[in-house]
């Protein structure tokens, strides 16, 4: 899809909603009816393009300069007046408009989570935390994300308080209400769980799941020989019955039964039993892999792709692809600018998220189809990503044209290094305050 169309499409997904203002707005019989400097559509299109800039500057640029602009408080006031709902419903329905549907295409989807420092607020419960030993209090967000591998964009996201967070949950709304039809989904140990399992196997995909090596967890459960590497097929039949008779299975033939306690989330069984209820069992089949990765280091997986196709060093290809997710956070934060928020109210700062992944994709989309020439380099070159967004932006703003933007994206590249490792560096999270940003 070429550059104009993009923007096209993102346009007119905006266009849609300002159309249905009275939906997205907090009060429909109030708020956007009456012309104003700062109208619905203006206010979804500034925040859709905003950097890193004070808010002030970022008005500016677009109302180039005019004596006459609106103020930032104008601005603000503005923007309370419309639900985050209304940039979930643009991010919603320009994804999904990208990439050209195919019912027996394998989408690859990754599914992690990122936590973001936001303005201290203790009056935000699901977010806030007092800090101890000395700390000083701060709140935290934790977007939860499902990222195509593929295309390199994102395509569904869940936005939840870090006190609150439940990736678990998370996932499983994600996967239940998304239009896919084929995806397999790959996870890290975080997403170890039966439920999440189930889940994806009603919406008919695959998954691909990493998980504890050691005494806890699934593996554990389970009876795997003793040797480094292995394909074990598992066939289980999960109940929450506990008859003398199913204790007895749930012993001695752990790889076909297997007791989910009432405490444990499992949407598939009923959670209330009687002694006089009929035995109910929920099947799942999957594969327990554990390969070599480095000369003394091994992953575990599961999975339920067919073992033929896909066997242990393909599927160590496919969770070694999972690492794109990370990288596309560092973009997204660093790139895109999500650190650099407008607002300290919670609801604002949901509508910067979105916009932000409506940005990335919209970047990523036109970088990735720009044509990188090739010549004799001792490496691969692709596009430089934070020019690449910057250019971006400016052709949203209409500061730009087609023709100069895939020009100049074209020419800064920087080359790719494969099987590059460095040592990460666990920094403190920081909130990057109002006072002190780029002009």
């Amino acid at each position: 899809m070429k550059p104009k169309q993009l923007k096209n499409l993102l346009l007119s997904e905006i266009n849609s909603v300002s159309e249905r203002a009275d939906v997205f707005s907090f009060d429909s019989g109030k708020y956007f009816i009456r012309k104003r400097k700062l109208p619905f559509e203006t206010v979804i299109k500034t925040i859709i393009g905003m950097e890193s800039k004070s808010l002030t500057n970022e008005m500016i640029d677009v109302f180039e300069a005019e004596t006459s602009m609106p103020t930032a408080s104008a601005f603000v006031q503005q923007r309370c007046k419309i639900k985050p709902e209304a940039f979930k419903t643009i991010f919603d329905g320009f994804t999904s408009k990208l990439v050209s549907k195919k019912d027996d295409e394998l989408r690859i989807l990754a599914i992690d989570g990122s936590d973001i420092q936001i303005a201290t607020n203790p009056n935000d419960r699901s977010s806030y935390y007092p800090g101890a030993n000395g700390q000083k209090p701060y709140n935290l967000l934790h977007l939860n994300a499902l990222f195509d591998l593929t295309h390199k964009i994102y395509t569904d996201s869940v936005i939840q308080g870090r006190i609150d967070l439940n990736e678990h949950s998370a996932l499983q709304e994600m996967v239940d209400r998304s239009s896919i039809k084929k995806a397999l989904v790959i996870a890290d140990r975080g997403y170890e769980s039966y439920n999440n399992m189930a889940h994806i196997k009603e919406k008919g995909w695959y998954f691909l799941i990493r998980i504890k090596d050691g005494v806890n967890g699934i593996k554990n459960g389970l009876e795997i020989p003793p040797c480094d590497v292995f394909d074990v097929p598992i066939s289980l039949k999960l109940s929450r019955k506990q008859t003398n008779e199913m204790k007895e299975r749930y012993i001695k033939d752990k790889n076909h039964y297997k007791l989910i306690p009432h405490s444990t989330s499992f949407d598939y069984l009923d959670i209330k039993l009687r002694k006089s209820d009929p035995l109910q069992y929920y099947e799942l089949d999957f594969r327990v892999v554990r390969f070599k990765i480095s000369d003394d280091s091994y992953e575990t997986v599961l999975t339920n792709l067919d073992i033929d196709k896909y066997p242990p060093n393909k599927l160590k290809e496919l969770y070694s692809s999972r690492w794109g997710i990370e990288t596309s956070f560092r973009d997204l934060k660093y790139t895109i600018g999500m650190l650099d928020f407008h607002s300290k109210k919670v609801m604002c700062i949901h509508q910067e998220i979105y916009a932000h992944l409506i940005m990335y994709n919209f970047a990523e989309m036109i970088t990735s189809h720009v044509v990188i020439e090739k010549k004799q380099r001792k490496y691969t070159y692709k596009a430089n990503f934070s020019v690449a967004a910057h250019m971006c932006r400016l052709f949203y703003q209409g500061k730009t044209t087609s023709p100069n933007l895939e020009t100049i994206i074209a020419r800064n590249i920087i080359p790719i290094r494969p099987d590059r490792h460095r040592e990460r560096k666990l920094t403190a999270k920081i909130f990057h305050g109002f006072l002190y940003r780029v002009a």
